[in-house]
C-alpha cells in the first residue's frame, strides 16, 4: 500500500482519533487534503458525520468532496478505525 493515497489525482491523509495523542494516520503529510474523525464515529457515512461537524477536513474542499463521492473515505477510514 502506498503512502499516499489517490483518488483521480486526489491526495488525502486520513487520521482517525482513539483519544488524545493517539491516532492512526495513513498518507502523507504533503496530502491534497487531510480528514480527521474520531473513532467512535468512523462507524458514520462521512458525509453525514462531515455535515455534522464530526469529520473535520483540512485542505481543498473539492478533493474532500471526490473522496465522500468515490466511497475511498469510507473504506479508508472504517479500515483505520479496526486499528491494524
Amino acid at each position: 500500500m502506498s503512502a499516499k493515497k489517490k483518488t483521480a489525482d486526489v491526495t488525502v491523509q486520513y487520521r482517525v482519533q482513539f483519544g488524545k495523542n493517539d491516532e492512526v494516520v495513513s498518507g502523507s503529510d504533503d496530502a491534497d487534503v487531510v480528514v480527521r474523525i474520531a473513532s467512535k464515529d468512523a462507524a458514520s457515512d462521512p458525509s453525514l458525520a462531515f455535515m455534522q461537524g464530526k469529520l473535520k477536513a483540512e485542505g481543498s474542499t473539492g478533493a474532500l468532496f471526490q473522496v465522500l463521492m468515490s466511497g475511498d473515505a469510507a473504506s479508508e477510514i472504517s479500515r483505520l478505525a479496526l486499528r491494524p
